[in-house]
């Protein structure tokens, strides 16, 4: 199973399942219809930040396993003058939590971020101070040129009129049936005869449709100190069991500005998003010590560059446990992780011990369940962004009053108190999101991202190289096939069945998976302004591109007319 290629490039051992699209603006999102939404935005002369804020909102509609706005994430903007900025919309602690409101299930890794009775995962208490919605108004009121009514109506739309639903929605329905059974109003919405809603079925939400109308009117308000926000605190204090989160953590949640991290790679700046969020430092880490090495010589896929990656990853992971963290908390050391010393000490250590198994840390864990999009318009503004509602539905229960799903972000906390990730007020949880750019000579190059957890960032780091050092079109590199390891076993996906009996005999515990994380979606962009968009078969990514535009300023319908004298021709 290979790729076409050029005379003298070897061929790849894999096929693209999916096209790249072309043209002078892109949307690429996880499902056709929040693609279509930023891209009714481009077309009404909206710029990317209006497309990317109304696909997002899209996509709470049709990807509500995966987002929402009672979730987290970031959002990272290159706007058309250069300048990078990345809005941690990320989700926190309440502040009346403490590090011992959960009790452990155990200190063994496999279960160590478990809580007794699922409390940190399923129900009012797994809830953390949302900040989407507070991150998308905000990014619009700055650089948006639009109304937020029209960017917000898509989603209305579709909330109101219903969808189609995908195989890829089906499927996380059955997935956590048993859950979603458990709360009357998901079950009305998603099982209504007590089974998953069939593919193709038209799924409407009209109650979340009304709560999108009071966002169009009042924007971040009206959850952050507004109906929608008292409702949520209200579901949140009800039952057997509430939750934490309060009117006035809603309304005090603010979003923070960061400067990326920017690290550099063969005549590249990789540019990338600063901790909480892992991707900029480790990323930048894991390139320095690729650097050391000839990778393209080693070609895709061979026994020896598969296992680099495989050690470098390992690396970065180490790295992480020990550093990772909120740095209002935590003390990063960034300087130190991104500087090429650094990562020659770590390729020293990788040369003179080979693979060495992580000693029994115990696992990180990081939902897999999120959505991606990237999205870039004609005057050099780039949005990539990485936003999610954590586990697959949240928190697994639907406000009754307005038919928003709340995350459940609580889960991403150490259980235990006394340790980096244990619970904190206001403290934000580290996250391996990978909203990326890769530029040269300060022009955009490259922009890309994608779905799944502790996968995300290592992937989109394998991405890279396949562009950097391998020379792979767009549409190659965000397909192929990829390789995982947090420091234990090694996931491999199926194309790379052909080095998994090396990679056995060299002593690693090797687990092939159906695929590694989730959808990726990046644009590349050319020498002659246009740009290419591609997303990859992991999940329902779709690439729109805008062609052509309204007539140059001065052309007239009917050019044999007498002079204009003021009135426009009917058409």
């Amino acid at each position: 199973m290979t790729t076409s290629s050029a005379a003298g490039t070897p061929r790849l051992p894999f096929s693209c399942d999916k096209r790249p699209v072309t043209g002078d603006g892109v949307v690429v999102t996880n499902h056709p219809l929040g693609t279509a939404a930023g891209m009714e935005m481009l077309a009404a002369g909206g710029n990317a930040i209006d497309a990317a804020v109304a696909s997002l909102l899209a996509l709470t509609v049709v990807e509500p396993m995966m987002v929402g706005v009672a979730g987290g994430g970031l959002s990272h903007l290159r706007l058309a003058d250069g300048q990078h900025i990345v809005i941690d919309a990320l989700s926190c602690a309440t502040r009346s939590m403490t590090p011992t409101i959960y009790e452990p299930v155990s200190d063994e890794p496999a279960r160590y971020m478990d809580a007794e009775g699922r409390r940190n995962l399923v129900g009012p208490t797994s809830v953390a101070v949302p900040g989407n919605l507070k991150g998308w108004h905000g990014m619009h009121a700055r650089y948006g040129v639009l109304p937020f009514a029209d960017v917000v109506a898509p989603a209305i739309r579709l909330a109101k009129s219903g969808f189609a639903v995908t195989h890829y929605l089906a499927g996380a329905i059955r997935e956590h049936a048993d859950d979603l059974l458990a709360d009357p109003m998901m079950r009305s919405v998603f099982l209504p005869d007590g089974a998953p809603v069939g593919v193709g079925t038209r799924l409407k939400q009209p109650l979340y449709g009304d709560s999108l109308e009071l966002i169009a009117r009042d924007g971040a308000d009206a959850l952050h100190g507004g109906a929608l926000g008292r409702s949520l605190a209200r579901a949140i204090a009800t039952g057997d069991d509430p939750g934490w989160l309060t009117e006035s953590d809603l309304r005090d949640y603010a979003t923070i500005d960061r400067a990326p991290i920017v690290g550099h790679y063969r005549g590249f700046d990789i540019v990338g998003p600063p901790p909480p969020a892992s991707s900029g430092v480790h990323v930048t880490q894991m390139l320095n010590m690729l650097e050391s090495f000839d990778v393209r010589a080693m070609g895709f896929g061979s026994p020896e560059s598969v296992r680099l990656l495989i050690e470098v990853i390992r690396t970065g992971f180490a790295d992480r446990k020990r550093f990772s963290g909120d740095p209002a908390f935590v003390d990063v050391p960034v300087e130190r992780l991104t500087s090429k010393a650094y990562a020659a000490e770590c390729v020293q250590a990788l040369l003179q011990g080979g693979h060495v198994p992580d000693p029994g840390h115990h696992l990180l864990r990081e939902s897999h369940d999120t959505t991606h999009i990237t999205v870039a318009d004609r005057h050099g503004n780039i949005v990539a962004a990485t936003h999610t509602i954590n586990g697959l539905f949240g928190a697994r229960f639907m406000d009754p009053e307005t038919g928003i799903i709340p995350n459940n972000y609580m889960s991403n906390f150490d259980p235990h108190p006394g340790h980096a990730l244990s619970i904190e007020p206001g403290k934000r949880v580290p996250t391996s999101m990978a909203p990326m750019m890769v530029r040269r000579d300060g022009k955009p190059v490259f922009a890309l991202g994608m779905p799944g957890g502790l996968r995300i960032f290592p992937s989109v780091l394998q991405s890279i190289v396949n562009l950097l050092d391998h020379g792979m079109s767009l549409q190659e590199a965000v397909e192929a096939p990829r390789v995982w390891t947090q420091g234990q076993d090694v996931e491999i996906e199926p194309a790379y069945a052909h080095v998994q009996d090396t990679l056995s005999d060299a002593g690693y515990d090797v687990q092939s998976k159906p695929h590694i994380g989730g959808g990726m979606n990046a644009i590349a962009f050319r020498p002659d302004g246009s740009m290419e968009g591609a997303a990859c078969w992991r999940a329902d990514g779709t690439a729109l591109a805008i062609g052509g535009g309204l007539a140059k300023p001065g052309v007239r319908f009917w050019p044999d007319k007498a002079p204009d004298t003021g009135s426009e021709p009917k058409h």
